[in-house]
């Protein structure tokens, strides 16, 4: 298993290659990426974490802002590149960022998605999930067991 995290080049890399999208809202949300990457240890899998060592709070969201657009093109091509999505959805967390991403790639048939049943939108989530036949989970561990049968076919 490699991870690439961002910023970090993802022009070569090795197929298949996930991204992680999901919940990070510094903070609030659990670091669920570290729980990925420790059972996937074993896989010949690429990883694209988006989760940044050095986030700075700071940084104005904004297109003009050079830290902040590295950051979202990166994701935006890591996505693209991308052969599978794992998306989490934190209940803890409001994860704007990550129903856009839901939304974006629903049509694309590379997501995997959990969204445990406190996370505040969880019913938009699971009828998107259902209305575009992506897998859906509310355990983590479970998707990430059917991540591992996909990975071994």
């Amino acid at each position: 298993m490699k991870q690439i995290i961002a910023p970090q080049s993802i022009a070569k890399f090795k197929h298949p290659a996930i991204f992680l999208a999901g919940s990070i809202e510094m903070g609030k949300a659990i670091k669920w990426q570290e729980q990925v990457v420790r059972s996937l240890s074993d896989y010949d899998v690429t990883l694209f974490n988006p989760r940044r060592d050095h986030w700075d709070a700071s940084w104005h969201e904004t297109i003009h802002n050079r830290k902040f657009k590295e950051q979202v093109s990166w994701e935006l091509a890591a996505l693209e590149k991308s052969d599978y999505i794992i998306l989490y959805f934190d209940p803890k967390s409001k994860s704007p960022i990550s129903l856009l991403e839901l939304g974006l790639f629903a049509r694309s048939h590379k997501i995997f998605c959990c969204c445990p049943p406190k996370f505040w939108r969880q019913g938009n989530v699971e009828f998107v999930c259902k209305q575009f036949k992506i897998p859906f989970y509310t355990d983590l561990n479970k998707l990430l067991e059917r991540v591992k049968k996909s990975l071994s076919k």
